[in-house]
């Protein structure tokens, strides 16, 4: 048996590829929608991709299910598990608690694991050339390394309500009754490592075991205890802020991703070109550089989305697809370059790149407005708005800010001001330049923090030892 663990650092998600050596062939789970990594293991191994299938409906990334089961094809497999309110609205099998995928001499068993979501499945996975018995099993957003997937993340970005207590509830009984009882022995091969919003406290390794996580996981001692209430606490308090995009991710995957097919090479645009478009407002340019590069001078009503960073997570801040269907123009010193950023946005369902230049000469510039710590007191009624993560800001925070997570700034205006100064600010400049972005695209005046928080503290620290000097 042949399990490769495919990573995206950036999403903090993992899909497999498992093969049947004897067979050749293999399922894949879980897979993202820039396929070519797994035609190309199927090819290095002398595989044929016979069946894909994916744990859950996800929320965090689009699903490549429907697109690399196009491409090889495979069959599907989805759950039909969780009721009527969480099922797949596009063709494939139902898999419910028990059934069975076989690859050669491989046995993939679907186990009904609620909790994160209704509908979740985890996979045993038994290796029928060497044992009668699982040795794997595959946890989706389920049990992770050192934690437990969020049930709360419908409510936050998918429009439920108090869905978080049920999913809860779910949680303790699909780790009493489906996890724990496994043999201590069973690795535990999950969906998501450290980074991931699917979870509080992610750990960073790329597997454990039933029996580790038995003893040394936060949760095993309420299991233990038998102590429902004490859990349910716990696993809710201190969940991260979810990115308003992941209500899109869900609904998307539910009703079935839009095949891509075949792309062909991204195309270098002349300025004088784009320059028109823009004027026009027929594209959206994205600049992908950092923000102090972008802080000397950028195309105006650019968005700003750095290619070193977390391009997709952060595209899916201030991008909306479904509603602003204006193609993308990247700027992106080569081909390869932008075709990587390309397959990293329709990781979150942002389809449409027109091309991209390699310079903004020639096109429309402008630069973002920022300010130093010491000229905050001469803004007046500005409203400061932090756009770090909730434990950022209780930890520690400039006195009057508004906390708003940057990836929900944009489908939270009601909370912001219709007119007058948005001082946005982050820990390092990064995210509340790509926040401040948007909303600039949105019509806001929005001027950033030089120095972000940090830099704040610097000069009140440097205030209030002159203070003590005198």
């Amino acid at each position: 048996m042949l399990i490769e663990r495919i990573y995206d650092e950036d999403l903090a998600q993992a899909s497999y590829f498992i093969g049947c050596q004897a067979q050749n062939t293999a399922v894949v789970v879980d897979p993202a929608r820039d396929i070519d990594v797994y035609r190309a293991l199927a090819e290095k191994n002398g595989m044929t991709i016979t069946a894909v299938t994916e744990t859950h409906i996800h929320a965090d990334y689009l699903s490549g299910t429907r697109e690399l089961a196009a491409a090889v094809g495979a069959d599907i497999y989805v759950s039909g598990e969780g009721g009527q309110d969480w099922q797949y609205e596009f063709d494939a099998e139902r898999l419910h608690d028990g059934d069975d995928i076989r690859i050669g001499n491989i046995t993939i068993t679907a186990v009904h694991t609620p909790g994160h979501t209704p509908e979740h499945l985890s996979f045993l996975v038994t290796d029928g050339a060497f044992a009668d018995a699982p040795g794997y099993m595959l946890t989706g957003d389920f049990v992770f390394a050192g934690d437990l997937g969020r049930p709360d993340l419908l409510d936050e970005a998918a429009g439920g309500v108090d869905t978080r207590f049920e999913g809860a509830q779910q949680m303790f009984r699909s780790l009493r009754e489906k996890f724990l009882t496994l043999p201590d022995h069973i690795q535990v091969l999950p969906g998501h490592g450290a980074g991931s919003a699917c979870g509080k406290s992610l750990g960073a390794v790329p597997a454990t075991t039933v029996g580790y996580e038995r003893l040394y996981s936060w949760w095993g001692r309420y299991l233990a205890d038998d102590d429902e209430q004490g859990f349910i606490a716990e696993l809710l308090d201190g969940q991260p802020d979810a990115p308003a995009y992941f209500g899109r991710m869900k609904n998307q995957n539910r009703r079935g991703p839009a095949i891509l097919g075949e792309r062909g090479a991204l195309p270098e645009l002349d300025a004088e070109t784009v320059a028109a478009q823009l004027a026009a407002g027929e594209v959206t340019f994205v600049d992908t550089r950092f923000f102090d590069d972008v802080h000397a001078g950028t195309v105006a009503g650019a968005l700003n989305i750095p290619a070193g960073g977390s391009i997709a997570t952060f595209a899916g801040w201030v991008v909306d697809p479904e509603k602003d269907d204006r193609p993308l123009v990247l700027l992106a010193p080569d081909q390869q370059s932008a075709r990587r950023v390309r397959d990293q946005l329709v990781r979150v369902g942002i389809d449409d790149v027109a091309g991209y230049v390699t310079g903004i000469e020639g096109l429309p510039q402008a630069t973002p407005k920022t300010i130093d710590p010491a000229g905050l007191a001469d803004l007046g009624s500005a409203l400061l708005l932090d756009v770090r993560a909730k434990g950022e800001y209780d930890a520690g925070s400039i006195p009057g800010a508004t906390q708003l997570h940057g990836g929900r700034v944009l489908w939270h205006l009601d909370q912001l001001p219709a007119e007058g100064t948005i001082v946005a600010y982050c820990q390092s400049g990064a995210r509340s330049s790509i926040a401040a972005s948007g909303l600039r695209r949105a019509g806001y005046d929005v001027v950033e923090l030089l120095g972000a928080y940090p830099g704040w503290r610097s000069h009140r620290d440097a205030q209030d030892a002159a203070t003590v000097a005198q």
